[in-house]
């Protein structure tokens, strides 16, 4: 869920978050879809990926949120 909140708050398609992560669209469909469940690497590379779009994952796990933008590049 936080994968398909994330995209939502960059206005990101699958294909959008495919192209800026490097992770195939036929992996990312499966994960939110609940298919299958990514490997830790996958999981880091999405959420480096999402974090330099200016995401934050909440502490508690389940949020996210956008950080002004000031704050990142």
């Amino acid at each position: 869920m936080q994968t398909r909140a994330a995209r939502g708050l960059l206005n990101w398609t699958q294909k959008d978050l495919a192209r800026n992560s490097g992770i195939s669209g036929v992996t990312i469909r499966n994960y939110e879809n609940g298919k299958t469940s990514p490997n830790l690497a996958t999981k880091i590379v999405l959420q480096l990926t999402f974090e330099k779009h200016g995401v934050e994952f909440t502490p508690d796990g389940y949020g996210v949120r956008l950080r002004p933008p000031e704050d990142y590049q």
